[in-house]
């Protein structure tokens, strides 16, 4: 039994022998074929390094774009926009690991009132384990894009219609006021400015004019509201410019008899325009069909036409609105739309005068738009006032003329029309958003 067992321990030994020496072999099999497992996994690192590299170069490109394009770029030229955009890229790609830059192309590009920037780069990663096998780096590249609306730089030529028709009460509530509280006039819903009323013996307490009578009675008129509505517009441009990055420069004018008076010259002080536009006021007659005391001019207060060829002389020819051009130019008309002047040639000349009464000869109108200048137009609806005979025999016959023959005036998409008891501020803050809008679109 001892011998058995001692014979069993032997073979015993002699199997872990021979199972140790087959071991030996195995080992030397795995060793061998872990070779290319170890390089497809060491592939796979780089090929993971390598994406890394490439995501973080792609936010890179997408920084450098956008800064082309940022506030403060936009204001610029295209040029220093480019080479910002180029300086960004180079100066974030530096700080990565392993990679070299290639080539760095940045093309900036401003048109139609937007500038685009792409970013495009190559670059290598260096391989760890691949560089063994002969596949020293991996190639990268990549772009971005960004775009945005330019700044654009406008100037702004506001032409306001100060004539006494202008002067009507601005409510139906004002006008049944007005008109209730001027019998010895007939009802008269107008608030015309006379330095003389007394000599028209209108029958208003004191003898005031109905320009103080519709003050002393609290009734708010056309001309009130519009100069409030310019001085909150001053308020709307300054906030609009400075979320645009944009300049926009104002001059105020209001049009009767024959010619401009200038509220404010062209400036870029949006304050200063503000407080001359609480000067727009209702042009002031001496009396009833008497402009001075000299001079008779048979209430003859509204000549679009003249008016039209006097700002036309002044605006410039407009640009791009650039930082690299001169600004675009938009004129600004607010009006009821209604000549009263001297013309022999008019449908409307009233019998054994030469006084014109008709809608605006719109042909300065054409010249100016002619010239690349945008004109926003803002009626303000001539009331019909059937129960003034006045109004019956001589505007009646083409009140439904007056608003058609303003939107020809006006730019593509550029005509607001306000209505009695209607919001004269909103409707110019409208305007000027589409002008804006126009202004971008159109360059």
């Amino acid at each position: 039994m001892a011998n058995f067992s001692r014979l069993f321990r032997n073979a015993l030994e002699q199997m872990g022998r021979f199972r140790r020496n087959e071991g030996g072999t195995m080992a030397l099999f795995v060793a061998l074929s872990a070779i290319p497992i170890i390089f497809s996994v060491g592939a796979g690192i780089d090929y993971s390094t390598a994406n890394m590299a490439k995501s973080k170069l792609d936010a890179v490109a997408d920084a450098a774009a956008l800064s082309a394009v940022d506030h403060n770029a936009i204001s610029g030229t295209a040029d220093a926009a480019q080479t910002t955009a180029t300086n960004v890229f180079n100066a974030e790609a530096v700080n990565l690991k392993n990679v070299t830059i290639g080539t760095v192309t940045v093309t900036v590009t401003d048109a139609n009132g937007g500038r685009t920037a792409v970013v495009s780069y190559t670059a290598t990663k260096t391989n760890t384990f691949m560089g063994l096998m002969g596949i020293p780096s991996t190639a990268i590249s990549g772009s971005a894009s960004s775009a945005a609306g330019l700044s654009v730089n406008i100037n702004f030529y506001l032409l306001l219609d100060n004539s006494p028709s202008m002067n009507i009460a601005a409510t139906s509530a004002g006008i049944q006021k007005m008109v209730a509280n001027t019998s010895a006039q007939g009802g008269c819903a107008f608030a015309c400015h006379e330095s003389d009323p007394s000599a028209d013996n209108l029958g208003n307490p004191n003898g005031e004019d109905n320009y103080t009578l519709a003050k002393n009675l609290g009734v708010v008129t056309r001309m009130q509201n519009l100069a409030s509505a310019t001085q909150s517009l001053m308020t709307t441009a300054t906030a609009t410019e400075g979320s645009n990055t944009s300049q926009y420069q104002m001059a105020i004018y209001t049009f009767a008899n024959n010619g401009l008076n200038t509220i404010q010259a062209l400036t870029s002080n949006l304050t200063t325009a503000q407080t001359a536009a609480g000067n727009i006021n209702v042009l002031q007659v001496y009396k009833n069909n008497w402009l001075t005391s000299s001079n008779n001019n048979s209430d003859m207060d509204t000549n679009f036409e003249t008016a039209m060829s006097q700002i036309n002389a002044i605006m410039p020819n407009p640009g791009l609105g650039t930082p690299t051009s001169t600004p675009q130019e938009v004129l600004f008309i607010v009006s009821d739309g209604v000549d009263d002047e001297a013309n022999t040639t008019c449908s409307q000349t009233l019998s054994g005068s030469n006084r014109c009464q008709q809608p605006f000869n719109t042909a300065w109108c054409t010249t100016v738009k002619n010239r690349g200048i945008q004109i926003a137009v803002l009626y303000t609806e001539y009331l019909p006032l059937t129960t003034n005979s006045w109004y019956n025999s001589w505007v009646a016959p083409y009140q439904n003329q007056i608003s058609p023959n303003l939107q020809s005036c006006a730019s593509t998409g550029m005509f607001f029309t306000v209505t009695t008891d209607g919001d004269i501020t909103a409707a110019m803050q409208a305007l000027f958003a589409q002008a804006i809008s126009t202004a971008r679109l159109t360059k």
